[in-house]
């Protein structure tokens, strides 16, 4: 509710349109009367809004990832439909620091230590997060100020969920010395490092001259013999997240690197899967991607899914 009054007030002033969605994910009974009375406050603001549900059966496991990618995904199909140029959520700077601590817990790499980016593409659409800057308690504050009421989602405080558990440790954290400030600093720190190997291996992998095709990808590594490793796991990162048909482990993209690096410089070859991606380079260098056979993984093909790191 914050996000929409400050997105009103700059529509006001910049002349945006604005558009406001709800995802009722079908997991609590209450939450479609929340998304209706969301659509009463926008209504009030003059801003049009959709109510999107995520249908069909719902996973036992991994419940809060594949909810997150069927929000993601009912959002982004929206914005397309609307002809908008961007989606905006309401991330804010308690998220990002209990973002890097769960990464830290699971032994991500630079790229996850980043944490979530102000602004990112997805779907051939900016998504912008304006208010990573912001804490919870000062979104509270400016609901309170402009007498917006809004809910709290009780799976927040659901000790079933890994991230909620994480919410609860921060003041014993804070009380240590890690404050979420603390892990935002090393988001950005970990940012600037990442802009700057990012650079670095766009101009390795301008040598490689590449065939990208919307389904399949092939080139030469050559060139990446005799360079760090972590040029070949971001090359496979970036053509798989493109074509893959799940989401990425980076746990798994780093042991087909090592193992693909390995068969480069012993000018061998090597076969493997990485996200439904079957991943070949033959004895001279050459790595080619292209889907997994349907026969193998009885799996229709879907959109691509973004790296979990």
């Amino acid at each position: 509710m914050a996000l929409l009054h400050l997105a009103h007030e700059w529509s006001a002033l910049a002349g945006p349109r604005i558009v406001a969605a709800t995802v009722d994910h079908g997991l609590r009974p209450e939450a479609a009367a929340e998304s209706a009375q969301v659509a009463d406050w926008c209504q009030s603001l003059g801003i049009a809004h959709h109510a999107l549900h995520w249908a069909g059966e719902k996973p036992r496991t991994r419940l809060h990832e594949t909810a997150r990618a069927a929000r993601y995904e009912l959002l982004f199909s929206l914005a397309r439909d609307l002809g908008a140029e961007a989606v905006l959520t309401a991330h804010h700077a308690d998220d990002q620091a209990e973002t890097i601590l769960f990464r830290l817990l699971r032994g991500s790499g630079l790229t996850g230590l980043a944490a979530m980016a102000p602004v990112t593409w997805r779907s051939g659409l900016r998504l912008g997060r304006p208010l990573l800057g912001w804490t919870k308690q000062e979104l509270v504050a400016l609901c309170r100020d402009r007498k917006q009421p809004f809910f709290e989602d009780p799976s927040n405080r659901d000790p079933r969920f890994a991230r909620s558990r994480l919410r609860r440790l921060m003041p014993l954290l804070a009380a240590e010395g890690l404050r979420p400030e603390d892990l935002t600093r090393l988001a950005v720190r970990a940012a600037r490092m990442e802009e700057a190997l990012y650079h670095a291996a766009d101009q390795v992998f301008a040598k490689l001259t590449p065939k990208r095709e919307v389904d399949s990808f092939a080139c030469n590594l050559t060139p990446l013999k005799d360079v760090p490793e972590e040029y070949l796991l971001r090359l496979l990162l970036r053509e798989v997240g493109r074509l893959g048909r799940s989401t990425l482990r980076l746990e798994r993209a780093e042991r087909l690197a090592g193992v693909l690096l390995g068969a480069l410089r012993d000018s061998q070859s090597h076969a493997g899967t990485l996200g439904g991606i079957l991943v070949r380079i033959d004895s001279a260098g050459f790595l080619t991607l292209s889907p997994e056979p349907e026969r193998r993984r009885g799996l229709s093909r879907s959109n691509p899914l973004h790296v979990d790191v």
